[in-house]
């Protein structure tokens, strides 16, 4: 491993990104922690705290960087698949902002805590481009369809407190007790019987291995496709100079 993501073991085990203060996804990042995932599925791990170092949970992938997130044939979503087919029950801990692929990171994720301040967006068509990470799967299961229509079609950011409004996250903790919060629910859910919680946790996410594999290739076309166009240019020009996008359906 590079080192990017730090792994204190249990029963309870935190997992932490450790690429601050941003936690930008890429190809070697997400096989990293997935690959972490793989090894801690054989051990007495009965739950994971899924955290990161630094400001933002995660600000997305970065998309200046395309080489980043395909390299040997593999692409960023075939390990983001492998994220979604662990065994191991997952609580994120949401500090910051968790946008684009790092919501979708966040999604995948059985239980959310975020605090007040935490900011969520599924920003693709502000960018010019289609939702991925599984998202489209994803986030109407957890919000339902109007409110994930809502969030992205709209791309808009929204807070701590709506998030829980929507179903998005499950606790609201000022920022200090946001990792203590997202422990302890991971602690009460190890608390349980191991086999009994896969079994129930697998039965809960019948299928949601399937849909999301059937979404990343829908996801992966539209984005190939549409990362052609001047509008997805203009959307992330736009989005690092922090300005609204021109964009001309071009």
């Amino acid at each position: 491993m590079s080192g990017e993501v730090a792994v204190t073991p249990g029963q309870v085990t935190l997992v932490e990104l450790c690429r601050p203060e941003n936690n930008s996804l890429d190809l070697d990042l997400v096989a990293e922690l997935a690959d972490a995932f793989d090894e801690l599925a054989a051990t007495d791990t009965r739950a994971v705290v899924l955290a990161s170092r630094g400001k933002h949970f995660s600000a997305g992938a970065n998309l200046a960087r395309r080489e980043g997130l395909i390299a040997g044939g593999r692409h960023i979503y075939d390990e983001a698949l492998r994220l979604y087919a662990q065994p191991i029950p997952i609580v994120a801990a949401v500090q910051g902002a968790a946008v684009g692929a790092g919501l979708g990171l966040a999604l995948l994720a059985d239980f959310r805590v975020a605090s007040p301040e935490s900011r969520f967006a599924a920003n693709f068509a502000q960018l010019g481009f289609h939702p991925g990470f599984g998202i489209s799967a994803t986030l109407p299961r957890l919000v339902g369809p109007q409110a994930a229509a809502d969030l992205l079609l709209t791309g808009r950011r929204i807070g701590g407190d709506e998030a829980l409004c929507l179903g998005l996250v499950d606790e609201v903790r000022p920022a200090d007790q946001l990792r203590g919060a997202a422990t302890k629910r991971a602690e009460m859910i190890a608390s349980s019987a191991p086999l009994a919680v896969r079994s129930i946790r697998q039965t809960l996410r019948g299928g949601l291995v399937e849909q999301v594999r059937a979404a990343l290739v829908r996801e992966r076309a539209e984005q190939d496709r549409l990362m052609r166009t001047d509008d997805f240019r203009e959307g992330v020009a736009a989005g690092s100079e922090r300005r609204p996008g021109i964009f001309r359906n071009s």
